[in-house]
């Protein structure tokens, strides 16, 4: 029987895939057979140099980096994955952000896939295949005013570019897609919810409740897996998702309450 799942022969770039969601990505491509290229500011002992590239992609040098590097390295990809987001924004409110946080956001979550797509998108549709996953997150339709407003806003424009970008590139043969996480049990969230379990006088299931809450709640009863978001984007990436673009995946156990 021939193998339901597999991206042998591609060429992946990976981005922010040392940890979490983004490791696990990694790992499953290599698995099914893809060669991978992941970027971070600093690369990891585990991971070997010819598989990595030290860059901050939040400025313009740091994709040019990249962008060399998986040139010379791969002499071009047919794969895309942006993970790379996230948040260092204060909590409360509007009045708490300055415009320092609303740039750095930005620069964060919408800017280096703007960049990347922009260099590599020209092999891929000469080519006429290729895939594209910008990693966005149901903030963008579920933002929390008191700590996530600049985030999420950002996570938004990065899912109306995507879907425009969609409409230009798929008559030419390059798929675009969104993947929407919720809350990911990653070791950063582990942490958290430890150090609000720690604060509250409760449990690790005590602190997971808590960040449950903050949601309005997840009727799964738990956040998804790293590995549960690196089977979606696998599945999308592949010749068996040869038909869909232009779309958003959402995978948050039904953390968002609207149909």
């Amino acid at each position: 029987m021939s193998e339901f799942l597999t991206l042998k022969g591609k060429r992946a770039l990976v981005t922010s895939g040392t940890k979490g969601a983004g490791a696990a990505t990694v790992a499953l491509f290599r698995e099914l057979g893809a060669r991978v290229i992941t970027v971070a500011r600093n690369r990891p002992e585990a991971t070997a140099e010819e598989d990595f590239v030290a860059a901050d992609l939040s400025t313009p040098q740091g994709c040019g980096q990249l962008v060399k590097a998986v040139q010379e390295r791969l002499g071009g990809v047919d794969i895309i994955v942006h993970m790379l987001g996230g948040s260092s924004s204060p909590a409360g409110g509007y009045a708490a952000l300055e415009e320092e946080h609303w740039q750095r956001e930005l620069a964060l979550n919408l800017f280096p896939a703007v960049r990347l797509d922009r260099a590599l998108l020209p092999g891929m549709t000469a080519r006429g295949s290729g895939v594209i996953i910008h990693v966005s997150s149901i903030q963008r339709i579920l933002p929390l005013p008191e700590a996530t407003t600049a985030y999420a806003s950002a996570k938004a424009a990065l899912s109306a570019y995507s879907k425009s970008l969609s409409k230009e590139v798929s008559p030419l043969g390059v798929r675009v897609l969104r993947v929407a996480p919720g809350w990911i049990e990653t070791e950063a969230s582990v942490h958290l919810a430890e150090r609000l379990a720690l604060q509250a006088g409760t449990d690790y299931e005590g602190g997971k409740k808590m960040i449950m809450d903050s949601l309005g709640g997840i009727p799964l009863g738990r956040p998804a897996k790293p590995e549960e978001v690196a089977n979606l984007i696998a599945f999308l990436a592949s010749d068996r998702a040869a038909a869909i673009t232009g779309t958003e995946y959402i995978i948050d156990g039904g953390t968002v309450p609207t149909v």
